[in-house]
């Protein structure tokens, strides 16, 4: 307790909700990052031309599956919908090593690209889900001290995911590695159970954290829409996913011109992964609270649009496969490691019912959104004849609005959680968006 005391502020209440915490999203990640290489590959094998399209379908089918999970929010006890929610990615899971090992060459393209549909899908729903139960169990102040080490679990997690399949995918396959991330699913399911038998010690008597949230499966995208605060979250997360998307069109035409073969570009990605896990797991562990505590959480949630700013000037100015790497390995360590936890913090402010509705309705169809935007124009750039270099540049820009609506949200923050003194994520009196 004295060693983790040194790294991260931990009161002795609050030590074992933390380590369950940990391990829940430990084993969420390396579930996930065992098939992103997977996702990345098939993305490449299926046409990059096609990529757009299948943006497009991730997004439809994110609008399809927010109803039916805000629905279950609406209905069920936290620990079931929960449950329920990792349980149909399990089995879909199951479906989809049955699929790859049986259906012929033809078939098995087509299946690839359900698959990377799905998968996008997946890693949303299931990192969305983790996060709202964290806003839920814990305070604001909680969230600025624990998240940044409860996100090493994630990590160390992504670490031992994207290991595996770079050590395995070539002597046994990719498709065989759906069944062991199948697997850590279902634990994760037992650790999220295990969570959420903790009762808060300052929890008001007479709140039962298991009661049905109800409301209305629509409440989501309504509260999303009334709320000046929450349509900020919109902004900020539709402009961090246009940066994304767009490194990802990069990765994956360079991908597709430096490597032919399948099993080599799912180890370049891979491998990529790793360096992205091992920088944040670093970062985590021993910044992540410390910035948060020096900065505020206003200015570091602008850390990382800048750092995407001068990325993208860079890689404009040199648009070379070793400054891409550099770039994405950077970028994507200061979202999990910085960004991330700080902006998940933002919700804690909120009712439960937006900390689980309207938080699943951003983080799911808001994002894909953004990446739908972004795959189109990205598609519509190249027809034009601009390439990498040209492309970068006109993002460089508009990463400095999204810089600017980062510090704006950070700001609002401080104003609604000093405005709700008493307010606390399992706090039945909280109300309702705020706006």
């Amino acid at each position: 307790m004295r060693l983790l005391a040194r790294v991260v502020d931990v009161r002795p209440e609050e030590l074992r909700p933390m380590l369950l915490s940990g391990t829940y999203f430990f084993l969420v990640l390396s579930s996930y990052y065992i098939i992103r290489p997977l996702r990345e590959e098939m993305g490449v094998a299926g046409g990059v031309a096609n990529l757009p399209w299948l943006f497009t379908g991730t997004l439809v089918t994110m609008l399809l599956v927010h109803t039916p999970f805000a629905a279950l929010v609406a209905r069920l006890p936290r620990r079931r919908f929960v449950a329920l929610t990792y349980r149909f990615f399990f089995l879909n899971m199951l479906l989809f090593y049955a699929a790859f090992r049986f259906l012929p060459a033809a078939g098995g393209i087509w299946a690839g690209r359900v698959f990377f549909v799905w998968t996008s899908v997946f890693n949303l729903f299931v990192v969305s889900v983790f996060w709202a139960v964290m806003v839920d169990v814990f305070r604001s102040a909680q969230g600025a001290r624990l998240f940044g080490l409860i996100a090493v679990g994630g990590t160390l997690g992504g670490i031992a995911g994207s290991a595996v399949t770079a050590t395995l995918a070539r002597p046994l396959g990719p498709v065989q590695l759906l069944l062991l991330a199948a697997v850590l699913l279902e634990l994760a399911v037992q650790a999220v159970l295990r969570l959420t038998r903790e009762r808060p010690a300052d929890l008001p008597r007479g709140v039962d954290p298991e009661r049905p949230i109800g409301g209305s499966a629509l409440a989501g995208i309504s509260h999303v829409l009334r709320s000046p605060y929450l349509l900020g979250i919109c902004g900020y997360m539709l402009l961090f996913t246009l940066g994304s998307t767009v490194l990802y069109f990069h990765q994956a035409r360079l991908a597709e011109v430096s490597f032919v073969d399948r099993a080599t570009r799912t180890a370049f990605f891979a491998r990529i992964d790793l360096a992205v896990n091992v920088l944040t797991a670093l970062t985590q562990a021993f910044l992540t609270g410390r910035i948060v505590r020096w900065l505020g959480i206003a200015v570091t949630l602008t850390v990382l649009p800048a750092l995407t700013v001068v990325g993208f000037l860079s890689l404009g100015a040199v648009p070379v496969i070793s400054l891409f790497v550099v770039f994405q390995v950077l970028r994507r360590a200061g979202e999990f490691a910085v960004a991330k936890p700080t902006r998940e913090i933002l919700y804690t402010v909120l009712s439960r019912e937006d900390k689980y509705k309207a938080k699943n309705f951003i983080d799911t169809f808001v994002y894909r959104a953004g990446d739908q935007i972004a795959a189109w124009s990205y598609a519509s750039l190249t027809w034009m004849g601009l390439g990498m270099s040209a492309i970068s540049f006109l993002i460089a820009p508009i990463a400095g609005v999204w810089l600017a609506i980062a510090f704006w949200l950070g700001r609002r923050h401080a104003q609604l959680e000093r405005a709700e003194p008493g307010s606390g994520p399992l706090d039945a009196a909280l109300s309702g968006a705020a706006g």
